[in-house]
């Protein structure tokens, strides 16, 4: 059985061995971020539904379970907002009830996180992961270009809710863009948010992979650091990666993991993992060999072979060349 709904497993920098799952369709979401690398949003919403339904999920992570090891998490993210999804917590609930030594993360961009029912939904994860990048109107207007009603201010005031009951983790994540919200005045009102919020950590990102508007680039190294120090510097940290030419390999020996998440996978697997995996975000030959443990002449025979037949495009960026999924087409 292939997946549907089910993305990796990848070797995540931030998170070890992690399996992701996508609980709506692309591109579902609240928000359209100028700096996405899933794309513009061709669904803008607010409203919760089951997008994906929790027998499809479960049905996937039955299988996954069967026939592979353990990841050390699994990961709620993807193709857009997975807090959308209105069997989030059902689906939390299962994983947490039949593999609980298996953490739980969600990567969630916190326009729900004002409702009741979606901070319930969200408790017994391990890691949330909410993000914040504008507190003045304009900025979050500019940058996330939101749904008809969305407030920051609700956001973090549900932020803020969620964090005096959540007994996990919870990391705040804000990508910077230059001269937009790194300004002194839109500082001032993230040290405020990050007092009022008090999360375990706050992540600086920037832009990585192509976004949905050309126009964004990625942050300079000396921004992202003088953030860093007026916003802490205790408790912050930088997770962008910094743009760096990668050539593709051709040859190469796989590098070893600590889990081996491979394992013996024949190219069918491989090829649909990889598949997967940029259809929700563009990578080079070395990301996905990293990601995927395996070897990159392997990943570049199976780029090569979709490119052939029309069914991915790549994208000449600072740091290499991209594929993603031709979208209309996966």
């Amino acid at each position: 059985m292939g997946y549907n709904h089910l993305f990796g497993p990848v070797a995540s920098r931030r998170l070890g061995v992690s399996l992701g799952v996508d609980l709506v369709t692309h591109k579902v979401c609240s928000l359209d971020c100028v700096y996405c690398e899933c794309g513009e949003t061709t669904e803008l919403t607010l409203e919760r539904q089951p997008w994906v339904s929790f027998d499809a999920v479960r049905r996937e992570l039955d299988q996954y379970w069967d026939e592979n090891p353990d990841p050390d998490y699994i990961t709620f993210s993807g193709s857009g907002e997975p807090s959308l999804n209105s069997e989030l917590g059902r689906v939390i609930a299962y994983i947490k009830d039949n593999k609980p030594d298996i953490r739980v993360a969600v990567l969630t961009n916190a326009t729900l996180m004002a409702d009741p029912q979606v901070r319930a939904d969200l408790v017994r994860a391990d890691l949330v992961v909410p993000s914040l990048d504008g507190v003045s109107a304009e900025v979050f207007d500019r940058i996330n270009r939101p749904c008809k009603g969305l407030d920051p201010e609700a956001m973090i005031r549900g932020m803020e809710t969620f964090r005096q009951g959540f007994k996990g983790r919870l990391h705040l994540e804000i990508f910077i863009l230059k001269d937009v919200n790194d300004t002194p005045q839109e500082i001032s009102l993230f040290k405020t948010a990050i007092r009022r919020i008090q999360p375990d950590l706050v992540q600086l990102n920037s832009l990585d992979r192509p976004g949905t508007c050309d126009s964004v680039t990625p942050a300079p190294r000396e921004v992202l650091e003088r953030v860093r120090d007026a916003l802490g510097p205790e408790g912050v940290e930088i997770i962008a990666r910094m743009p760096k030419k990668q050539a593709p390999e051709t040859t190469g020996k796989r590098k070893e993991n600590k889990k081996d998440i491979t394992g013996s996978r024949p190219r069918k697997a491989l090829e649909g993992a990889v598949l997967e995996t940029i259809h929700r975000r563009p990578s080079t030959v070395a990301d996905l060999a990293e990601m995927l443990g395996a070897a990159p002449e392997e990943i570049l025979s199976i780029l090569n072979d979709n490119l052939s037949r029309g069914r991915i495009e790549s994208r000449e960026q600072a740091r290499g060349v991209f594929y993603q999924t031709r979208k209309a087409e996966h």
